[in-house]
């Protein structure tokens, strides 16, 4: 920066530290909400932290790609619903979800697969409760056919959507266009069921009887693809009788929230599911196969419908499906065809077509909150996971022990930078204090950056963060360590202090910068190949050792050199150089002996 012979301008690097200073607490006060604090993360303000396992159809490890692609789909739909300083990183075949604050009640649901299918109604029944499941001959005064749910219908969206009142499901209604028999009243008496290892299939001559409780889901491997084998040749076949047993058999299994077909389902083919009737309830339902799916969907979005009062999703489909959705409605809304909207397998709404639908504009009603709302409109807009996820760990911490954590990371910052004070102010006297300023200088700028980080990148500050800048504090006083002991040299080798600040400094900054460079280098290395909180840690750290350098070369530096010209300041009293300066004088006594 300057040799001892070059003119030194202090006032000019204080000036410039000065305008950087002012000008990140101008753009801390007057841009975004005003407020100067930084971001905090879940460990300090609470939150929820979720780890979401992938899992595959054969059980086999999922690849990097689908997992980069997951990781890159759900951080999509965590900034869609507005969540910040949310993180989504990979950690080995898990993804793990962070979202500080109060949001994260909206974070548990992000790893659903999003495959979304619309598929006609076939027939629905209410749900039996658990405690009593369905036998083989349950469900037989089920009504059949087709069933609109009252008070759902799929309308276009605009200020007319909703006002018709749903007509009660007619006596005699027009057979859907499907491949299937009519349905009689009382299912046909099935034959005994067959062993387990002799599932049915569409070809079989007899309906078999599916268990009332299929096994419980394994949880990978090749049990988990036999499982899954086993519910599509039961809960997708084409055999009208398979059908109706299966039906019979999943209203007993639809308060059970595990469902293995879940985001697996074909949609070439019927399906058995369930889903929330328009009361709230549980239904199990037939469908036909898909007509539309998820993939022509272009755009998405939630809100309130005010005249109903009810929330609604929003979609607008591709052209493709928009034509087809057109078609569709056009031919099946006199009949009052009941159609579902099924999301991982599982039926989100089954309104009753009321009108055409042109434009490749619609609506899904249901029973929808706001959050569970805009979380499927984020769901449908950004696309269909690659792989399907089951939450394995899901950790909430409270605000009060988030409150709790941070006091404790301030207490021990605090008594750190008091260590290091104390030991400057008593070894090193009017340098000490000088160390004390510039530590001031340096904690009112990392203060600053932080809030702005927060706002503009959404930087959430965490426990192992705090621990970077406790570290950082060392490392700055690490720096003015070496130049002051730069300056004992010179004075041991006779100079006096005036002249040995600036020798002193032109030897130290390159030691300074070489120490720091270490550091900084550690620092990324440490950021690029962690993850999760460790990321916090390096980047606080490498943050505080560039800010270290800024405030030696523009702090530190020209306030000892003004101490230098002062000569009070330059007196042994003030700056505890006595001891060095007299055995300075004694070597020149012994070299004139």
């Amino acid at each position: 920066m300057a040799s001892p012979s070059a003119p030194v301008h202090p006032m000019r690097y204080l000036a410039a530290f000065l305008v950087l200073l002012i000008g990140a607490y101008l753009l801390v006060f007057l841009t975004g909400d005003k407020q100067p604090k930084p971001k905090l993360g879940i460990d300090l303000q609470g939150g929820t932290r979720v780890t979401l396992t992938a899992r595959t159809p054969d059980g086999s490890k999922p690849t990097k790609e689908a997992l980069t692609q997951a990781q890159q789909i759900i951080n999509a739909r965590v900034n869609g619903l507005g969540v910040s300083g949310s993180e989504v990183i990979i950690d080995g075949d898990n993804l793990v979800i962070t979202v500080p604050g109060n949001d994260g009640s909206e974070a548990r649901n992000l790893g659903q697969t999003a495959k979304l299918y619309i598929r006609p109604v076939v027939q629905a029944v209410p749900a039996q409760p658990k405690e009593s499941p369905a036998g083989p001959g349950a469900g037989a005064g089920a009504p059949q056919g087709r069933q609109p749910a009252p008070g759902t219908e799929a309308t276009p969206p605009g200020p007319g959507a909703g006002k018709s009142t749903p007509p009660a499901a007619p006596p005699s209604p027009k057979p859907q266009p499907r491949p299937y028999p009519a349905q009689t009243t009382t299912p046909p008496t099935p034959p005994p069921p067959p062993p387990a290892t002799q599932p049915a299939t569409p070809n079989a001559t007899a309906a078999p009887a599916p268990p009332a409780d299929l096994p419980p889901k394994p949880g990978s491997g090749e049990e988990r693809k036999q499982l899954i084998d086993f519910e599509k040749q039961i809960r997708q076949s084409e055999d009208p009788r398979i059908q109706m047993l299966a039906l019979q058999v999943q209203s007993s299994r639809c308060y059970d929230p595990d469902d293995p077909l879940a985001g697996n389902d074909d949609p070439n083919l019927p399906l058995v599911t369930c889903g929330d009737d328009s009361q709230g309830g549980k239904a199990a339902y037939l469908l036909d196969k898909s007509i539309i799916s998820g993939e022509e969907i272009k755009d998405a979005s939630s809100g309130l419908d005010q005249q109903r009062g009810i929330y609604v999703v929003s979609m607008e489909f591709k052209p493709t499906g928009a034509k087809v959705w057109a078609d569709y409605t056009s031919a099946h809304w006199q009949q009052g065809t009941q159609t579902a909207f099924t999301l991982d397998s599982k039926v989100i709404s089954a309104p009753a077509i009321r009108e055409p639908i042109p434009g490749g504009k619609t609506e899904i009603s249901g029973q929808f909150t706001s959050a569970s709302a805009k979380q499927l409109a984020a769901a449908l807009k950004y696309g269909s996971l690659p792989l399907s996820f089951e939450s394995s760990d899901a950790e909430t911490v409270s605000a009060t022990l988030g409150l709790t954590s941070l006091k404790a990371g301030l207490i021990a910052g605090g008594i750190g930078l008091a260590i290091v004070l104390l030991y400057s102010l008593i070894y090193y006297r009017v340098l000490g204090l000088l160390t004390a300023l510039s530590l001031v200088a340096s904690g009112a700028m990392v203060f600053a950056i932080l809030v702005l980080l927060g706002r503009y990148i959404s930087y959430t500050l965490d426990l192992a963060g705090i621990a970077g800048l406790i570290i950082g504090i060392g490392t700055t006083a690490d720096s003015f360590v070496v130049f002051f002991e730069r300056i004992k040299d010179e004075i041991r080798e006779g100079r006096s202090y005036r002249s040995a600040v600036p020798r002193g400094w032109a030897r130290a900054r390159k030691t300074i910068l070489s120490g720091n460079a270490v550091t900084l280098l550690a620092a990324v290395v440490l950021y690029v190949l962690a993850i999760g909180q460790v990321k916090g840690f390096a980047f606080t750290l490498g943050l505080t050792t560039i800010l270290d350098v800024v405030v030696v070369f523009l702090v530190t530096w020209p306030l000892v050199y003004l101490s230098s010209k002062s000569a009070t300041l330059s007196k042994p009293a003030y700056n505890g150089l006595g001891a060095v300066q007299q055995i300075a004088r004694e070597r020149k006594a012994a070299a004139h002996a």
